[in-house]
């Protein structure tokens, strides 16, 4: 019977067998229940065993007690013939049958379950992987190593704090990585804690060895040589502290030389315009939205029936004006529960680590600026599919035999989409030359989940700002009427910092839209 559990458990895994764990926290959440079945195997191995001890604790016992009284008179006590005859039979075999009962191995079942498991969980890709996205999530959130460690997070429902061990774990893989701004700041939470007097089997001149190399990697000379004196008063004999001393010394003296030449770098720098990647920080913290009152004024919502159109003269849908140049719209009780539900239990079997498309060579690859899983789905394969392809097609207008299959999307840790453009530029000619239908003309994306926070979708170039609102989608064309693309609509995922987002979105081209939006000689119109 065990066997064809296991078997039949094999089977299973074989077929669902999941890669990149950290790209998706749908996925993800099979990881528990694969722990919680491993937590009940060792349960049962305990008992197993303290059942087992037991058994020979009372052998021991009731022997203890009848030694002590054979062997005060031993000639008299085996005088009695039954107490030889047993005396016999115990050395000869109850002593053996005992010898078996300690040899015997109830580790199988939870080793045997241990081993088929293991194959399945993460690796340590996925442990970087995880460790990154929560150092991605610490600098586009702004948030201190403490707040992480003490698990004070936005919309918090299981608050989880982390250890000596686990701050340290996290600038191991910072400093693996030549990361030195994290592993300071992780370094400098585990030595915190530690001061605090939490206990941990890592030791205070292990954390400091770590920070003050962090530290000395970011030009600090003066805070390196305060920590390698702190080092060297717990452990004097420190062979890379005391070499470390000497050499701090001797750079501390250059770098104040250099100081005003420093001072002089820096105020060049602060003049360099703002970079994309700290705007897109800013947009996902809610900042720098540049919606001025006046435009905001000429945003409004309706009920839309897309001319008359005879699905939805009845049943007009709820259209909210987000954004005007580019124009992009939001549809409201668009998407049902149990639509969701179905796209989500088709999807997630066939959920794949999300690819990028090489502007180089065009072949798809998967890129670390991509966190998340997808999968594609075909109206043929399922009605619900049909229907929400018809309704895509319904508002919008446009031709849906010509787009995308619907593409599904669950985010993992910190999971994000940094900024891109859906559409091909011109310097990308082949970019959907197989799929023979042209450039992507129009977006349209469903949100499937509400996100506790983080998860916006923003616009870099025009400083929008879009937040997840289950059962909603948001659509948007990336081409102007003339073809040309439309550069305002370069957009990015923003990292989810609490919360599992899941989204679907549809990809729109140009073929078959001769009629339905027809083309314009002005560039950018």
């Amino acid at each position: 019977m065990a066997l064809c559990w296991y078997l039949l458990s094999f089977l299973f895994h074989s077929l669902y067998a999941h890669n990149d764990f950290f790209t998706s926290i749908g996925q993800m959440t099979d990881l528990l229940y694969t722990e919680k079945d491993l937590v009940t195997s060792l349960k049962e191995y305990i008992i197993q065993e303290e059942n087992k001890l037991e058994k020979v604790k009372e052998w021991a016992g009731k022997l203890d007690s009848l030694t002590i009284t054979a062997t005060q008179d031993p000639e008299g006590y085996l005088g009695h013939p039954v107490n030889a005859f047993k005396l016999m039979k115990r050395l000869n075999s109850e002593w053996a049958d005992l010898e078996s009962l300690v040899l015997k191995d109830t580790t199988n079942g939870f080793i045997s379950n241990l081993t088929l498991q293991r194959q399945f969980f993460p690796t340590d890709e996925d442990q970087t992987g995880a460790a990154k996205a929560l150092l991605r999530l610490q600098d586009t959130y702004q948030l201190s190593a403490y707040t992480i460690s003490n698990g004070d997070l936005p919309g918090v429902v299981h608050k989880s704090q982390m250890t000596v061990a686990d701050c340290f774990e996290l600038g191991k893989i910072a400093y693996s990585e030549a990361d030195y701004y994290h592993t300071e700041l992780w370094m400098a939470q585990a030595l915190t804690q530690l001061d605090e007097g939490e206990e941990s089997t890592i030791d205070k001149v292990t954390v400091m060895d770590y920070l003050s190399y962090a530290i000395y990697q970011q030009g600090e000379l003066e805070r390196a040589l305060e920590l390698t004196k702190r080092m060297l008063k717990l452990d004097p004999n420190h062979q890379r502290a005391n070499g470390n001393l000497k050499y701090f010394e001797f750079q501390l003296e250059k770098q104040r030389k250099k100081v005003l030449d420093k001072r002089d770098a820096q105020r060049k720098r602060s003049k360099d315009p703002l970079p994309e990647r700290k705007k897109y920080e800013m947009l996902c913290r809610g900042e720098g939205i540049k919606l001025t009152p006046r435009r905001q004024s000429r945003l409004f919502c309706r009920y839309f029936d897309n001319n008359r159109n005879p699905r939805l003269l009845l049943a007009p849908v709820k259209q909210e004006d987000e954004w005007d140049r580019p124009r992009i719209v939001r549809y409201h009780d668009i998407i049902s529960d149990s639509e969701i539900m179905t796209v989500k239990e088709l999807a997630k079997p066939r959920l794949r680590r999300a690819t990028i498309s090489n502007p180089t060579t065009g072949v798809l690859e998967t890129a670390p600026y991509r966190i998340s899983k997808s999968a594609w789905l075909s109206g043929y394969e399922h009605s619900t599919i049909e229907k929400i392809n018809q309704r895509i097609e319904d508002i919008t207008g446009l031709e849906m035999d010509t787009a995308e299959e619907l593409q599904v999307a669950n985010y993992g840790v910190g999971g994000q989409y940094e900024p891109h453009f859906d559409f091909g530029r011109k310097d990308e000619p082949d970019a959907f030359k197989e799929l023979g239908t042209g450039n992507r003309i129009a977006t349209w994306l469903f949100y499937m989940s509400d996100v506790s926070a983080g998860g916006a979708t923003v616009f870099t170039d025009v400083g929008a700002a879009v937040w997840p609102k289950k059962g909603t989608a948001v659509f948007w064309y990336n081409l102007f009427a003339s073809g040309e693309g439309d550069y305002s609509t370069r957009h990015a995922a923003c990292p989810v910092l609490v919360g599992n987002k899941w989204v679907s979105n549809k990809w729109i081209h140009e073929r078959g839209q001769e009629f339905r939006r027809p083309c314009d000689i002005s560039e950018n119109e």
